[in-house]
């Protein structure tokens, strides 16, 4: 039995025909031959070229050269120009609700502490067992700290929590309710606009997780009524390992908000050094203490890319990078019995696909030894993370037959 595909030419051809072709050379190593196909990038995105630059002069001038006055000709601001950009360009999100600051799961702690806080006469707080481990480890404490109680969703793994799922687990006693936007391990895209409206008619607040769908997936949060959301930047976003995470809050919400992690840079005046907190108006009140300045440096580089193509015309070749993953895996993976964890309707389908084999947990790091780089999600699947600037058809079809060849080899 063979396997090799015939699809090597048909990658080719969608490769010359793909409008976004160029951006792959705007990324650090793209055609590194040591690493055939990188399918992780909704992991870990690769660092954008401009970046070498970019931080070469943050180094020699904006650091090295202004040095403390870094922070009145633009540091201190950052986290709300830079989260304003995130705003407008991935998240739609009008200026003055979206900063970036701490980590994700720090991030997420202070919108869903944030919403608790404004229902405080209500008892529950909704989440699903399908959701990311940091989302249900902070809300299990959140809910211990605030004598809150939980309401578990149990959603089809290969799918993802429906609005009917929701409208059943809410009520009167709802203060909020945390889920992911895409689901981390099938992709699934949950019904933002139906959700967040079946949250609303029960009383209750929603706080959506963007961590997979920011940078693939378009999304309108002020359209859609949403009041919280928070979401990491070293996937699609490009900001690196660890990068800092945004957060947002709608305007309606921002005058009585109140987060936990009361600190000096988010006062009304933060260098009056005053007694007694008095956070500021707006969202820099989500701001804590001195911000990672740094760690936002990478992001303005990919934002650029991101900006230039365009989120709509990203969600298409991730669309087209996804359905051609699957007619592959169809093709050469199904008959060693791989089966699909991530929906076939691209409408619900975010930018990876995972396929589930028994055989997939012990074949990753020959996968990594051989330059093929997806992720694994237990207890058996491969996370194929596919960044549409960055990912070509050819890496595509590069990993899928390798996983073939290495199947057949097993056999």
């Amino acid at each position: 039995m063979t396997t090799a595909p015939t699809s090597a030419p048909v990658a080719a051809e969608l490769d010359a025909a793909d409008p976004l072709r160029a951006y792959r050379a705007e990324f650090v190593a793209a055609d590194d031959p040591s690493v055939r196909a990188y399918l992780d990038g909704n992991s870990l995105g690769r660092p954008p070229a401009a970046l070498r630059d970019r931080m070469s002069e943050f180094v020699a001038r904006d650091w090295g050269t202004d040095l403390i006055r870094g922070w009145g000709t633009g540091w201190f601001d950052k986290p709300l120009t830079l989260g304003d950009r995130i705003g407008a360009a991935l998240i739609g999100a009008a200026p003055g609700q979206t900063i970036v600051g701490e980590s994700t799961t720090v991030s997420l702690y202070k919108v869903v502490r944030a919403a608790v806080a404004a229902r405080p006469d209500r008892s529950e707080i909704v989440v699903d067992r399908g959701n990311f481990p940091s989302d249900r480890y902070l809300v299990e404490g959140i809910a211990a700290e605030t004598g809150r109680t939980l309401v578990w969703i149990d959603p089809d793994p290969e799918s993802g929590v429906t609005p009917d799922q929701v409208a059943s687990a809410v009520g009167e006693r709802t203060a909020a309710v945390i889920l992911s936007h895409v689901a981390y391990r099938s992709a699934y895209i949950a019904d933002m606009a139906a959700i967040t409206r079946v949250v609303h008619e029960a009383g209750a607040l929603v706080v959506w997780d963007l961590c997979h769908s920011v940078g693939a997936v378009p999304i309108e949060l002020d359209a859609l009524g949403v009041d919280f959301a928070a979401g990491c930047t070293y996937k699609y976003v490009g900001g690196g390992p660890g990068s800092p995470a945004f957060l947002y809050v709608a305007k309606r919400h921002l005058d009585d908000a109140t987060q936990p992690i009361q600190g000096w840079m988010g006062v009304r005046d933060s260098f009056a050094m005053g007694q007694g907190y008095e956070p500021a108006d707006g969202i820099r009140r989500f701001i804590s203490g001195t911000p990672p300045i740094l760690g936002m440096v990478p992001m303005e580089s990919m934002l650029d890319l991101i900006e230039r193509a365009g989120i709509e015309a990203i969600r298409e070749k991730s669309i087209a990078l996804t359905e051609f993953a699957i007619a592959l895996a169809d093709e050469l993976l199904a008959p060693h019995g791989v089966t699909l964890s991530s929906p076939r309707d691209p409408a619900v389908r975010g930018g990876h696909v995972t396929i589930d084999h028994p055989a997939f947990a012990g074949m990753m790091d020959d996968l990594w030894h051989r330059g093929v780089i997806p992720d694994f999600r237990p207890p058996s699947g491969i996370r194929l993370g596919l960044s549409p600037l960055s990912t070509s058809f050819t890496e595509v079809d590069d990993a899928i037959r390798t996983i073939a060849m290495m199947l057949e080899e097993r056999s």
